[in-house]
């Protein structure tokens, strides 16, 4: 009984996670709808994103993806690149970690 429960909840934990992975990777995408003030508020975006993408994943991980996400939003043109849900598939798909 307890294994199902476990599984449920890192299931859920595993939906959550992508679910906010979706948002944030919109959220960063935003800039490219204001052409040119978009990437000002990339500014202020950057510094945001690394430090939720490295508090969502723990450990190495977390902390790479964060630096990326950082420098991603900050170099101008490259908000195409989903870092969030990039992150969150070498997580659960590619990682040796469980």
């Amino acid at each position: 009984m307890t294994e199902q429960v476990e599984i449920k909840a890192a299931s859920d934990k595993k939906q959550k996670q992508l679910l906010l992975s979706l948002l944030f990777d919109a959220i960063g995408m935003f800039s490219y709808a204001l052409p040119f003030l978009g990437e000002f508020a990339d500014f202020a975006w950057a510094p945001i994103s690394g430090i939720i993408l490295a508090n969502m994943y723990k450990g190495t991980v977390g902390k790479v993806g964060g630096v990326i996400s950082f420098l991603e939003e900050l170099l101008p043109f490259t908000d195409i690149l989903p870092t969030f849900t990039l992150t969150w598939i070498y997580t659960y798909y590619f990682s040796k970690e469980k």
